[in-house]
């Protein structure tokens, strides 16, 4: 029977990968923790891609600053094309513009 999944805390996961670089020796840190070494391997490849982003918790997506602007700008735009198709359907299109024929007669 396998073992049951461990979960890190991200404070943990961040102390482990410091101690790492500051040690110069992964394989002793692992032993020290009872960490597997492809675990601690994975954890500095993430907290050197994403940096403070790193071991977001979960239902966090790790994104980048750039990653989470182009989000929140996809976002805006889908409430302003929103905003655009109320006003759209509040307009009556028949009296958005009258036509000339209309404005001849008004006169006539």
């Amino acid at each position: 029977m396998s073992k049951p999944k461990r979960e890190y805390t991200t404070e943990f996961k961040q102390k482990a990968v410091e101690l790492s670089y500051a040690r110069g020796n992964a394989a002793e840190v692992c032993r020290e923790l009872g960490l597997n070494p492809s675990v601690l391997g994975r954890w500095r490849r993430e907290a050197k891609k994403y940096g403070e982003n790193s071991f977001p918790g979960k239902g966090n997506p790790k994104l980048t600053d750039e990653q989470r602007e182009i989000a929140e700008l996809k976002k805006k735009l889908r409430d302003v094309e929103i905003e655009r198709d109320i006003l759209k359907k509040a307009i009556d299109p028949s009296q958005a513009c009258p036509s000339l024929k209309k404005v001849c007669n008004t006169f006539s």
